[in-house]
């Protein structure tokens, strides 16, 4: 929920496509494998011990991007594509260039069920379609049924913001105010200051009209419909569902207050809602849950207490599923110049340690920032302090002396991915006379790290140092310690808060100027190997690991019988990981991995290894 108000000025492409209809073949057909698939791939999340686990007990974290904002426009119906062609080309992209392998796929309540009562078998059925092509190019996806400010019905057509989310007969049913936001500057404004959207959203959270039970039925069929027409292994790629989007009160009752709220209404909704996932056969998948949407806001006068404080032991059927937005950043008055090193630190350690308190792991489901307009500049060191507090709980300046505390790696989506950025024909609110197509043509926004270029190709539009990370996509035991440098731009200025220290010189040596980033993992006993994302920058023949279990250059072709070794992600996309076979139970392991060196001689890596093994035996041993 990025409040912002920019333009991009940009040409005007009308976008086409068809839906595909009802009648998509079953899961009763059989799956084609994925591209590239190894015997260890492919197997349903759960979670376990506060962390996401795969069926071979790897530890997984997912990163990716939300897909997509169009799911709020009208032009492509509700759904995040015109066409399976474009989520295809789309899914490829957002592996091989954005580095990512996982999805929160947005969906609409509004085009799911048009018809009170009826749900639409044929929108099921594209979103399905295109859900797939993610599915089969090897990225994980949960669904989210996604709202802002209710609803698109309670806008007029000549309304300076719009909505998304309940259908028309919903508006309809509440005889609403005209909406108005009186002076406001952000479109996040409306959420607390337009009566319309305040009572439409007091009216779902007391099920006035019977509209939770109606939305409940809804997620129920559509929970349904893709558990019986996705196949077996689609299926085992969903990772769960996420019920609602931002939820927030619309106002409070008499002696009622946001931790009360989230008690007596919000909770016992996700209870119905997960037992409403148990029903449509999901019951081995967690509901991604959101507090109210101002519980980590990090600006105090906005903040209100909650973080689904008195639900108990969310254990391995929820996960805390929250959103960060630096307010004050996108303010363009409450912070000043750029975001720094270790910025946004304690924000995502709140979110850690508030899953860690309720049994459960936690997923930051949006985050992001504007590339346009007045506070752009800001985007390319908010973004990295983001992906910088994802990675670890401690800053760079100091990570190398305390890698200890740095926490579990928290898995993340971006706000967003959207390749038609530049190039909608939205009628905002259904007015013709109101043809919106710069930037995400919505509410002035303008996030998309994704483009579509002039001959119609995904292109980047943030530095893809920034975006195509090393990550540990899935750790055989569990994570000690996780740092990445990604020596991202500011414009011309390259950004390096973690630089390797001077006590360790060969391993600074080896590094040089180049992105690095380093692992310590705790083995469990289990035989799949550990895997770490290897970005579009770390071409094999450039790519240097130094670990306990090998010292490499141009790591050969994975084997069982190989340590250290690259191979293709799953998907077919040409990305590409690092995988690390490492014996022994309780058995401390490392790998630094790095594009820096250029055919470092066998002495300098015997000396990094040397450094490294005792600097983790020192620091984490």
């Amino acid at each position: 929920m990025p409040n912002i108000r920019a333009r991009l000025l940009v040409v005007l492409v009308v976008l086409s496509g068809s839906l595909t209809v009802a009648g998509t073949p079953s899961a009763t057909a059989t799956a084609a494998t994925v591209p590239d698939s190894l015997s260890f791939d492919g197997t349903p999340l759960t979670v376990s011990g506060g962390r996401f686990t795969d069926a071979l007990g790897r530890e997984v974290v997912l990163r990716g991007y939300n897909v997509s904002g169009e799911t709020k426009l009208a032009e492509n119906k509700g759904l995040p594509f015109a066409s399976v062609a474009d989520a295809k080309k789309s899914a490829t992209a957002l592996r091989a260039l954005g580095g990512g392998n996982s999805v929160r796929f947005l969906l609409s309540w509004a085009y799911a069920e048009p018809v009170r009562g009826q749900v639409d078998t044929a929108y099921l059925a594209a979103a399905a379609d295109q859900m797939r092509a993610f599915l089969d190019t090897g990225i994980r996806v949960y669904p989210d049924f996604h709202q802002d400010l209710y609803s698109r019905h309670l806008f007029d057509p000549d309304s300076w913001y719009t909505g998304d989310g309940a259908p028309q007969w919903a508006v309809d049913a509440g005889n609403y105010p005209d909406e108005s936001c009186g002076i406001c500057f952000f479109w996040g404004q409306n959420i607390t200051q337009n009566s319309a959207v305040k009572a439409g959203q007091y009216d779902f959270w007391h099920n006035a009209h019977g509209l939770q039970d109606a939305f409940l039925t809804t997620a129920q069929r559509t929970m349904t419909y893709l558990k019986e027409n996705l196949t077996t292994a689609q299926f085992a790629g969903v990772v769960g569902f996420d019920p609602y989007n931002e939820p927030y009160a619309g106002s409070y009752a008499s002696g009622e207050n946001s931790r009360s709220w989230e008690r007596d209404l919000l909770w016992p909704f996700y209870v119905r809602f997960r037992a409403r996932m148990d029903a449509a056969g999901w019951q081995d998948k967690p509901a991604l849950v959101e507090p109210n949407l101002f519980w980590n806001a990090n600006i105090a006068s906005q903040k209100q207490e909650g973080g689904l404080l008195d639900a108990g032991a969310l254990g391995s059927r929820y996960v805390l599923n929250t959103h960060f937005y630096d307010q004050k950043a996108i303010s363009g008055i409450l912070m000043w110049g750029k975001a720094a090193d270790g910025q946004y630190a304690g924000d995502f350690a709140a979110v850690q340690a508030r899953a860690a308190a309720a049994g459960t792991t936690a997923v930051v489901s949006e985050f992001g920032h504007p590339l346009a307009g007045t506070v752009a500049d800001k985007a390319p060191t908010v973004l990295k302090a983001m992906y910088q507090a994802l990675d670890s709980r401690v800053k760079g300046a100091s990570w190398w002396n305390t890698p200890a505390a740095s926490g579990p790696v928290l898995s993340g989506q971006q706000w967003q991915w959207d390749i038609y950025n530049g190039r909608h024909r939205e009628l905002m609110n259904g007015n013709p006379d109101k043809v919106l197509t710069a930037g995400d043509a919505w509410n002035d926004e303008d996030l998309s790290a994704v483009r579509l270029d002039d001959a119609g190709r995904a292109a980047l539009r943030q530095d893809a140092r920034l975006l195509d990370r090393v990550y540990p996509a899935a750790t055989s035991g569990a994570t000690l310690a996780f740092t990445y440098e990604d020596r991202s731009r500011d414009g011309s200025t390259t950004l390096t808060w973690n630089p390797v220290p001077a006590s360790l010189p060969n391993t600074a040596q080896l590094v040089g100027s180049g992105q690095y980033g380093l692992l310590v993992w705790r083995s469990a006993g289990g035989t799949a190997p550990t895997e770490l994302h290897l970005p579009a920058s770390f071409p094999t023949a450039s790519t240097t690991v130094v670990s306990d279990l090998a010292a490499v250059h141009a790591p050969p072709a994975y084997t069982t019988a190989t340590p250290v070794g690259a191979a293709p992600e799953p998907g077919g996309a040409g990305s590409r990981r690092l995988l690390l076979t490492g014996p022994g139970t309780a058995t401390v392991h490392y790998a630094l991995v790095t594009n820096g060196a250029n055919a470092p001689s066998a002495s300098l890596l015997s000396a990094a290894r040397s450094e490294l093994s005792a600097w983790v035996a020192q620091k984490l041993g």
